[in-house]
C-alpha cells in the first residue's frame, strides 16, 4: 500500500502534458496571422496622426448618418457626404502649424507658399517675415497629407457601420478586399512616415513646442 500510494503521490508531482507541444494561449498564430496582427495595430497608431477632432467627429457621426449600418439611399448620400467632408479635413489640417507666441500662448497658422499666415488671436500681424517664412508650405507637406487621407480611409474601411452600409452583404472576394486593403495602405503609410517624419503642429495634432 505504501508504494502504491507514492507512486500516485509521484504522479501527481508529473506534469499532465509535456514537450514542446504544450500550451497555454490558444492556438498559434501562423507568420501571416502575426503580421496581420502587427499591421492591424501599427496602423491603429497611426490614426493618432490624424487631426483628432475629424476622427472624434466622424467616429460620433457614422453611427448616427448609418442608422447604425441599416442604411437607405438617404443615409448612404449624407455618410458618403461627412466621409468627403472629413476626408479633405484631414488633408488641409496638415498644412497648418502652430508656434507659441512671446507670452507662451500657442498660435494657430495655414503654410503658404510665403510663409505661416496666422489665422488665430491677435497676432494676424505681428510674427515677424523672417520667422513666418520658416513654416512655409513644403513637398513634404503634400505628401503628409495624401498619407492623411489613406490613413483616414482605414479608419473608414475599419468602421463596421460604414462597411454594413455600403456592403450589407460582402461576397468573399469584397471580404478579401476589406481584408488586405487596409493592412497594405498601413505598412506603406508606416514606411513613409517613417521615412519622411513630419515637424507640423497644427490644429488637432499634439501642441507645438516652440
Amino acid at each position: 500500500m505504501e508504494i502504491k500510494i507514492e507512486d500516485a503521490a509521484a504522479q501527481h508531482h508529473q506534469p499532465l502534458l509535456q514537450g514542446e507541444n504544450v500550451s497555454t494561449s490558444g492556438p498559434a498564430r501562423s507568420p501571416v496571422q502575426n503580421a496581420i496582427h502587427q499591421t492591424f495595430k501599427s496602423t491603429a497608431h497611426l490614426a493618432n496622426l490624424l487631426p483628432t477632432g475629424t476622427v472624434l467627429a466622424f467616429q460620433l457621426l457614422s453611427p448616427v448618418f448609418t442608422n447604425q449600418g441599416k442604411c437607405n439611399s438617404t443615409n448612404q448620400y449624407i455618410t458618403k457626404c461627412l466621409t468627403v467632408l472629413c476626408g479633405i479635413s484631414c488633408f488641409l489640417l496638415s498644412f497648418t502649424d502652430s508656434y507659441r507666441d512671446g507670452e507662451g500662448k500657442v498660435r494657430y497658422g495655414l503654410a503658404t507658399m510665403n510663409g505661416l499666415w496666422v489665422i488665430d488671436g491677435e497676432d494676424n500681424n505681428t510674427l515677424h517675415p523672417e520667422v513666418a517664412r520658416k513654416y512655409k508650405m513644403k513637398f513634404i507637406d503634400f505628401v503628409h497629407a495624401i498619407m492623411s487621407i489613406m490613413v483616414f480611409g482605414v479608419v473608414v474601411l475599419f468602421d463596421q457601420n460604414v462597411v454594413k452600409c455600403f456592403c450589407p452583404e460582402p461576397s468573399e472576394e469584397t471580404k478579401q478586399v476589406l481584408t488586405g486593403l487596409p493592412v497594405g495602405i498601413g505598412v506603406i503609410c508606416s514606411m513613409l512616415f517613417i521615412a519622411f517624419p513630419t515637424t507640423r503642429h497644427g490644429i488637432g495634432f499634439p501642441l507645438s513646442r516652440h
